[in-house]
């Protein structure tokens, strides 16, 4: 919300003295949410999956966050062939922010590992024209509500961009890993709303509107919620 409203010419100062909640001053700090905004605390290793922006897209900056500071980080566990093919499925979310958002001021994302609940989890968000707006574009979709458009985004190979090119695939085969493996993946965008669970898809239109897309995935970390083992090949197979 700062870097949209300096976007539009506004200005912007935290007053640090009323972060009075040490626990909550302390995971902002280490997440380098702090430091990003001026304040003088260095960020570490901890729970957190680093607060990051980004102006441009850069997939290979992207993908080792991911890699290294999300899923690498021995919170998850799953095969290291599983964690390639998901991380490559999540810089896809990256990419179509980049690509069909037209957010002026790129791309945010943090996360957190929660060790008593046993779920990690991370959120990626633009301040774009959102999802539904933007399949609205395609004069076929011109009357689509907002859940409509976001189930029409979610099908394996629907796509926006009229090249020609087969796109579509992440958002499809990430729903197919949450559900297999019991974790949640929310989205707001625009009057529309999804959340996957392991048993159920509720779409839902919202009566206020975001200016963006916020998506959320949180897997759970205990390896007893991972697929078998003779599901894994099947899924590699879908998301390679």
């Amino acid at each position: 919300m700062v870097r949209l409203l300096e976007a539009h010419g506004g200005y912007v100062t935290f007053d640090w003295n009323t972060l009075t909640d040490k626990k909550i001053r302390t995971n902002l700090a280490q997440s380098g949410f702090l430091c990003d905004f001026g304040y003088n605390w260095e960020p570490w290793d901890g729970n957190s999956i680093p607060f990051r922006s980004d102006r441009q897209h850069d997939p290979i900056a992207i993908a080792d966050y991911l890699r290294y500071k999300w899923l690498g980080k021995g919170w998850v566990n799953i095969s290291p062939g599983l964690q390639e093919a998901i991380t490559g499925k999540v810089v896809e979310i990256y990419l179509n922010a980049f690509e069909h958002s037209q957010s002026a001021i790129g791309v945010f994302s943090c996360g957190q590992n929660y060790p008593e609940a046993g779920t990690l989890q991370l959120t990626v968000i633009d301040f774009g024209i959102g999802i539904p707006n933007k399949v609205r574009t395609l004069p076929e979709n011109s009357a689509m509500t907002a859940t409509e458009a976001l189930d029409w985004a979610f099908q394996p190979g629907n796509s926006t961009k009229q090249n020609g090119v087969r796109q579509g695939e992440g958002l499809y085969l990430l729903q197919e890993f949450i559900k297999k493996n019991h974790g949640n993946l929310m989205i707001f965008s625009n009057d529309g709303y999804v959340t996957i669970g392991d048993n159920e898809i509720i779409y839902e239109n919202k009566c206020t509107s975001f200016a963006g897309t916020l998506v959320n995935i949180a897997f759970r970390c205990d390896e007893s919620y991972y697929c078998l083992a003779s599901e894994v090949p099947q899924l590699r197979k879908q998301i390679f």
